[in-house]
């Protein structure tokens, strides 16, 4: 169940680390569409992805607990 939730969180900070870096990219068109919040504000670049790795965690750490709590051979044998 942990490899599983690891797995989904790597893949949840993989995407973070690549969104952050292309709103840094594109800050001058990301200036154009904010209003009252600067586009390389610090607190939205913090909270953004704490509350991306929020979602995540639970969204795979319920169907990890579901899949672990399964028997292995009533799954192999698919009755």
């Amino acid at each position: 169940m942990g490899a599983i939730v690891r797995q989904a969180l790597a893949l949840a900070i993989a995407g973070i680390a690549l969104g952050l870096a292309g709103a840094l990219a594109l800050t001058r068109v990301l200036t154009a569409l904010l209003f009252d919040v600067g586009a390389t504000d610090p607190a939205m670049f913090a909270m953004e992805p704490a509350l991306l790795v929020l979602v995540a965690l639970p969204a795979s750490y319920v169907p990890a607990r579901r899949a672990a709590s399964v028997d292995p051979v009533a799954a192999l044998r698919g009755d």
